[in-house]
């Protein structure tokens, strides 16, 4: 007879968003040095007029390394949502009133800070930050806006 599933630990699905995130802010990193790294050395290639089929060549290699910085943080952002929405949950906050904090709390709250203050470079940074606040004082009951 096969055993009913078991309920998902909210520690582990912590320790594995949170490692996630750390992840991909490697991730954004390592592909936003990677650009600095190629457009040095397409600049290289043109001042040495290397052949121009080789540059065309490297152009497109420079245009892939550009795809990916974007892509690469629309992920870290998604996972950041994913994190941030799993430790407001029901769930999560029902097991933190049980324990004491942990480690991966406390890693996943910093990691968090940082990347909503745009302190960490591997994020969004608070210059381009997407959100506007919007001023809801002078709304009244049963106003839309």
């Amino acid at each position: 007879m096969p055993r009913a599933p078991a309920k998902p630990d909210p520690e582990r699905q912590l320790m594995i968003k949170t490692k996630a995130c750390q992840r991909l802010l490697k991730e954004v990193g390592y592909y936003k040095k990677e650009v600095k790294e190629n457009e040095a050395k397409l600049q290289s290639m043109k001042d040495e007029q290397r052949d121009p089929h080789d540059i065309k060549k490297f152009e497109e290699v420079l245009g892939e390394s550009y795809m990916m910085v974007p892509d690469s943080e629309t992920r870290l952002r998604k996972s950041l949502e994913d994190l941030m929405q799993f430790m407001q949950s029901d769930e999560y906050t029902q097991r933190q009133q049980q324990s004491q904090t942990s480690e991966w709390e406390s890693t996943a709250r910093e990691m968090l800070k940082q990347q909503h203050t745009g302190s960490n470079d591997g994020g969004k940074n608070a210059d381009s930050c997407d959100v506007q606040e919007t001023d809801v004082t002078d709304l009244k009951d049963d106003e839309a806006f």
